[in-house]
């Protein structure tokens, strides 16, 4: 069994936020860049469905869990991600006024997640670790990498790192419930695939519906940007690489890389970032 390195002082809390961003998704946010803008709208897409069924993966295994420390880390769990679904579930009703096919894009989603939601219980399960893991390491690089939302608007800034925190305060709720009842290694292993598959389909699909409507789907200017902007410079992705790796360890465990600092510089001022973005 993997040895539990969360931490033991660890708050995990839903922050009852709601951010008034339904001017900010008319306009292309992030500096008027259409690719940037379109890449973190199409992360938005996902987040409603997909975090509903992180929470529901979870649920299925609570009942097991004897450790009250688990269990507490468990309702702040369920309570933030249940914030993050309504939330996004706004962001991207509002994404209507650009014009975007969000029906579309979710029906694409829903059928992949009626597939998830067939899947027995323990592989659901090892799916929500998966994806918790690439959320967790998307959220560091957005708190740690200034580029990252450089040039974007002070409310959808304030979103994505409010999003973000959360993200790295529960990041291993779901891998301890898997480790405290599956604990089958190989196969949280595999599912990493699969879940990287589907994850960077998903979000590559739902880019290219959001391109296709601002009518640069076929810019090879659009697409270079974005790939500089992702692999090159700044590197988004291209830095979150040897992270999501770690994924792959025998003895890997979320909190091996202990980014709370990021959580304690958040606090610090926190009520200035949200306040702009609600007023």
């Amino acid at each position: 069994m993997v040895e539990n390195h969360t931490p033991d002082n660890l708050e995990i809390a839903p922050r009852h936020l709601k951010f008034d961003v339904e001017e900010e998704l008319k306009t292309l946010w992030h500096g008027g860049d259409v690719f940037k803008t379109a890449f973190f709208n199409a992360l938005s897409m996902q987040f409603p469905l997909g975090e509903h069924q992180f929470i529901e993966a979870v649920r299925k295994y609570r009942d097991r869990i004897e450790d009250p420390k688990l269990q507490q880390q468990i309702r702040g769990f369920i309570g933030q991600e249940g914030i993050h679904s309504r939330e996004h579930k706004r962001y991207n009703e509002a994404l209507r006024a650009r014009g975007y096919d969000i029906d579309g894009m979710d029906r694409r989603f829903e059928k992949h997640m009626k597939f998830v939601h067939s899947l027995p219980a323990s592989r659901q399960l090892g799916g929500t670790c998966a994806a918790e893991h690439y959320t967790a390491v998307l959220a560091h690089s957005l708190l740690s990498n200034p580029d990252a939302l450089e040039g974007a608007s002070p409310k959808m800034k304030a979103l994505w790192r409010w999003h973000a925190i959360e993200e790295t305060e529960h990041k291993a709720v779901a891998f301890d419930v898997y480790q405290n009842t599956v604990r089958n290694n190989r196969m949280r292993v595999i599912i990493f695939f699969f879940v990287t598959y589907n994850f960077f389909k998903y979000t590559f699909l739902n880019t290219c519906s959001m391109l296709k409507t601002e009518g640069k789907l076929w810019s090879v200017r659009t697409w270079l940007g974005g790939l500089n902007y992702l692999w090159g410079k700044p590197g988004v992705l291209r830095k979150c690489l040897p992270e999501f790796l770690t994924y792959l360890r025998k003895d890997f465990h979320p909190w091996q890389h202990d980014n709370r600092v990021l959580i304690d510089e958040w606090k610090s001022h926190f009520d200035d970032e949200y306040r702009s973005a609600t007023v």
